[in-house]
């Protein structure tokens, strides 16, 4: 079965302009780079060739000899059999971290041969571009891969729910056939997540054996990311971090304590590490705001701040979290299940909005769970990972701020109630549309 994904429709946007730059292609390991750029090569070029910088070092002394661009594709032509050609073929250079000569290239591409189509990727880019040594900025431009979300994983999985869910023109409730099936969807996904050889498991019904195995096999590959390219004085913080990233959610204040992750850690000894692990793709750092103003990154508190996983899945895995205590439910699983239905809402909000969002608290009054920079405005979102409601967090930043709406995430239907709206947690994926029907 093919993964639907929408990132294919803005690289032949990206295509489309007449002003591009070679495009860099950001994202975690397994989120199917190579895949996406080599179906978009099928779909949209007569020529596709792809150069693997980790897997033939060879490639990498073509790059050191020289910096001419006319250089570079006459002697790559060599290696391949598809010709080279100018807006006719699709160049991917992919682990292109592993190269440095390679990602300076691009730069060079740009300003001298700008008429060749040139896509890079890799697992770790995220962490060599923070080296701050590999090209000048503004010669590439950048789209960044996430796991699939679960409106991705809809359109694969039932693409009549998601086109039904594409004509929405209002804040109404769905009939209750419609979030029934909805709500079981949902449920899966918290289980499975967005990677894409979890979800092709899932799909082509392998058994959730399988997929706790592939689930495994990419938690065991981070950790040999870890060893093999971080710093060494930052190896076993990494691994700290990682492996206290579960009991940190697990509270009901779910902000990152430096003694939950080692005792006697100080901050000063694992913001490398942190910054590695978010440079990776891995994890999402959310500041406490001190202000909820415009803009909103300008009233970021650094010493306040969440951690939670790029995946949902990954974190139900490395939580050890068994599947059947979502797909069933389970007393003993109350309030871990509120930190993966966070963790679900911002994997959600991530790709749709520019500035990660934040979350803000009131001299332990309130706490909301995370707010939004919606264009010019300035929205706070409460997560509720069931039907029951209540807490009085949205009314205190309310009585405060006056926002132009307040979103709240539950398992209650599409409903608004002033300028409060119920967003169901699977149409999580649809708020700015569900936001642009206020009125």
């Amino acid at each position: 079965m093919e993964l639907y994904r929408n990132i294919i429709e803005e690289l032949k946007t990206w295509k489309r302009n007449p002003g591009r730059k070679p495009l860099i292609l950001k994202g975690a390991r397994q989120t199917g780079k190579t895949w996406i750029l080599e179906y978009f090569g099928r779909t949209e070029f007569k020529y596709t060739v792809k150069f693997n910088f980790d897997k033939d070092h060879s490639i990498h002394e073509i790059f050191e000899m020289t910096k001419e661009p006319s250089r570079i594709i006459s002697q790559l032509s060599l290696l391949t059999d598809y010709p080279i050609l100018p807006n006719e073929t699709l160049l991917i250079f992919d682990e292109i971290q592993e190269c440095n000569s390679a990602l300076n290239s691009l730069k060079y591409f740009y300003e001298d041969s700008p008429e060749y189509v040139v896509v890079a990727a890799g697992s770790l880019l995220g962490v060599a571009l923070t080296k701050g040594e590999s090209f000048p900025v503004g010669k590439v431009d950048f789209l960044d891969l996430y796991p699939l979300t679960f409106k991705e994983f809809l359109k694969t999985a039932n693409e009549k729910l998601y086109n039904y869910l594409e004509e929405l023109s209002e804040i109404s409730a769905l009939p209750q056939f419609i979030t029934d099936r909805l709500s079981e969807l949902y449920q899966q996904y918290l289980v499975i997540g967005g990677m894409p050889a979890v979800i092709n498991s899932f799909l082509e019904n392998k058994g959730m054996e399988k997929v706790k195995k592939e689930q495994q096999a990419i938690l065991n590959a981070y950790i040999l990311d870890f060893s093999k390219h971080a710093e060494n004085k930052d190896i076993p913080r990494i691994i700290h971090i990682w492996n206290s990233i579960s009991s940190q959610l697990a509270k009901e204040n779910r902000k990152f304590v430096y003694k939950m992750v080692k005792p006697g850690a100080r901050a000063r000894d694992y913001e490398d590490a942190l910054l590695w692990l978010e440079s990776a793709g891995l994890i999402y750092r959310v500041f406490c705001t001190t202000k909820p103003f415009l803009p909103l990154k300008a009233y970021d508190d650094l010493s306040a701040f969440k951690v939670y996983l790029s995946d949902v899945g990954l974190l139900r895995e490395l939580s050890g979290l068994p599947p059947e205590a979502i797909f069933l439910g389970n007393e003993t699983y109350t309030e871990f299940k509120g930190a993966v239905a966070e963790n679900y809402v911002l994997q959600s909000l991530a790709p749709q909005y520019d500035i990660l969002p934040r979350y803000w608290t009131s001299l332990g009054k309130a706490e909301v769970d995370f707010i939004i920079q919606s264009d010019s405005d300035i929205i706070p979102v409460e997560v509720k990972a069931q039907t029951r409601l209540g807490g009085k967090s949205l009314s205190v930043y309310d009585a405060t701020y006056h926002p132009v709406c307040k979103l709240r995430y539950s398992l209650n239907n599409l409903k608004q109630d002033g300028t409060l709206i119920n967003i169901p947690l699977y149409l999580a994926d649809w708020t700015r549309k569900i936001i642009s029907f206020i009125s």
